[in-house]
C-alpha cells in the first residue's frame, strides 16, 4: 500500500493553450471540413443541392447533347436567365422575412413599360429613363410595403392583388396592346453587346483579388474577435477556384461565336453578366455586412424576438419589398433589352414562377431566415440549364414546365425536411 506521505511525481505540466498565450486559435481543414459536415447533417445544407443539381444536369445535357457546352449556347445561357435572376435576388430579401412578393413579374413589366414609352414617346435620355423606371419600383415596393407592414393586410393578399392590378396597368400604359420598341444604343446594349476580350480578363482579374481581399479581411476580422481564423490553404483553394472557373468562362466566351464572321464578329463577355455580379456584391454586402441585413435575418427568424431587441419591424418589412420591387424594375430593364421592346407580356408569363423558382431552388428558405443573394444565381442557372438543355433536346413547353416544376417541389420539400432536422438537433 502506498503511504500517503510519499511524494508525488511531479505533474508535468500543461501545455498552454492559443488562448492563454494570447493567440486566437486557428482551424485546420481537417476541422473546417468535419464542421461542414456537421452543419449538413444538421440540416444545414445551404446551396450544397443547387450546386450539386446545376453539375449533374451539365453534365447530362452536355453528353446527350455536346452543343450544349458551345460558347454560343453558354452566352446564351448567360443573357436568357439574367431578368428572371435580377428579379429572384430581390425577392430573397422578402422570403428572408417569411413573406412573398406575387406582383414582381408584372412589377418588372410595368417599370418596363416606363423605360421604354419615356425612351421612345418622350424621347428622354437612356439614364434619366432608367431612373424614372426604378423610382417606379421603388414606390410599388413602399406601397406594398405599406400595406403589410403597416395596414397589417397578408403580403400574399396584397401581392396577388397587385399581381392582378399591375396587368392593367400595362395594358394601360401600351394602350391595350400597343408594342413600344427601344431604340436606345446604351439599353440595347446591356443584354446584347459583349465586353472586349481584353476587359474580360481584366474583369476576371478584379474579381479575383477583390475575392482574395475580402477572404482575408474576413479572417483577420475574426482573429481580431479571438475565433478561429480561416487556414491560408482554404483561402488558396477558394481564391484557386475562383480563378480557374472564371477563367474557363472567360476564354470560353472570348472565342468567337458568330457564324458569319465577315457580317459581324461575335465574342467576349456579355455585358448583362457584369451587370449581374455588381447586383450579387451589393446584396451580398447588404445582407451580411451591415446591420440592417443582420435585421433582416433576425425578424425572419423571429419577428417579436426582433421587436423585443429594438428593431423597428416595420421599417424592415416596408424596405425588404422597395427592394424587392427596385431588382425587378432591373430585371424589367433587361427584358426590354433583350427583347428590343416591351409589350403587354412583358413580366407576365412564367416570368414570376421561373423568379420565384430559382431563389429556392438556389436554397432561399420559404419559412424565412436562411438565404443568400448566391442562392437567386445558382437557382436562375438551374432553371435556365433544365429550359434550355431540354429546349436542345426537343422537348415541348408543356415538359419543361411539369420537369421545372418538379424541381421546385423538391426544392420545397429538401427545404421542409432539413428545416425539421435542424429542430430536432
Amino acid at each position: 500500500m502506498t503511504s500517503a506521505l510519499a511524494p508525488r511525481k511531479p505533474e508535468r505540466p500543461n501545455r498552454p493553450t492559443d488562448s492563454e498565450e494570447g493567440r486566437p486559435p486557428t482551424a485546420g481543414l481537417g476541422d473546417i471540413g468535419r464542421r461542414y459536415l456537421d452543419q449538413v447533417r444538421a440540416g444545414e445544407l445551404g446551396a450544397l443541392p443547387a450546386v450539386a443539381g446545376l453539375v449533374v444536369l451539365c453534365v447530362f445535357f452536355s453528353l446527350l447533347r455536346p452543343v450544349f457546352l458551345s460558347n454560343l449556347n453558354f452566352a446564351n445561357l448567360l443573357t436568357q436567365s439574367a431578368g428572371s435572376i435580377a428579379i429572384a435576388m430581390g425577392l430573397v430579401f422578402v422570403l428572408l422575412l417569411g413573406e412573398i412578393d406575387l406582383s414582381a413579374g408584372y412589377a418588372s413589366g410595368v417599370c418596363a413599360a416606363v423605360l421604354a414609352i419615356l425612351l421612345t414617346n418622350h424621347g428622354w435620355p437612356w439614364y434619366a429613363a432608367v431612373a424614372a423606371a426604378m423610382l417606379t419600383g421603388a414606390v410599388i415596393g413602399l406601397l406594398i410595403g405599406t400595406l403589410v407592414a403597416k395596414v397589417g393586410i397578408p403580403s400574399f393578399v396584397v401581392t396577388l392583388a397587385a399581381f392582378l392590378g399591375f396587368q392593367g396597368v400595362v395594358l394601360i400604359l401600351l394602350k391595350e396592346g400597343t408594342n413600344v420598341s427601344v431604340k436606345d444604343p446604351t439599353i440595347l446594349a446591356i443584354a446584347n453587346d459583349n465586353l472586349s476580350p481584353v476587359l474580360g480578363w481584366v474583369l476576371l482579374a478584379g474579381c479575383a483579388v477583390g475575392y482574395a481581399a475580402l477572404q482575408l479581411r474576413r479572417s483577420r476580422d475574426r482573429l481580431g474577435r479571438g475565433l478561429a481564423g480561416t487556414p491560408v490553404a482554404l483561402l488558396a483553394v477558394r481564391t484557386g477556384a475562383v480563378v480557374v472557373l472564371g477563367g474557363a468562362a472567360v476564354y470560353l466566351l472570348n472565342q468567337e461565336r458568330s457564324r458569319n464572321v465577315v457580317v459581324s464578329s461575335l465574342k467576349g463577355v456579355p455585358i448583362v453578366v457584369p451587370v449581374i455580379g455588381a447586383l450579387l456584391l451589393l446584396g451580398t454586402f447588404t445582407l451580411q455586412r451591415t446591420g440592417f441585413g443582420l435585421h433582416i435575418y433576425a425578424v425572419g427568424g423571429s419577428a417579436e424576438a426582433a421587436r423585443r431587441a429594438g428593431i423597428s419591424v416595420a421599417f424592415i418589412r416596408t424596405s425588404a419589398f422597395v427592394i424587392c420591387s427596385c431588382l425587378a424594375a432591373v430585371g424589367g430593364i433587361i427584358a426590354a433589352s433583350r427583347g428590343n421592346s416591351v409589350d403587354p407580356n412583358t413580366g407576365g408569363s412564367n416570368v414570376l414562377l421561373l423568379a420565384v423558382g430559382s431563389a429556392v431552388i438556389g436554397g432561399t428558405s420559404l419559412f424565412g431566415g436562411r438565404g443568400r443573394v448566391v442562392d437567386a444565381v445558382l437557382g436562375g442557372l438551374v432553371v435556365a440549364v433544365i429550359q434550355n438543355g431540354m429546349g436542345l433536346m426537343g422537348y415541348s413547353s408543356g415538359v419543361k414546365y411539369a420537369v421545372t416544376g418538379s424541381v421546385l417541389l423538391v426544392a420545397a420539400g429538401v427545404d421542409a425536411m432539413s428545416r425539421r432536422r435542424s429542430a430536432r438537433r
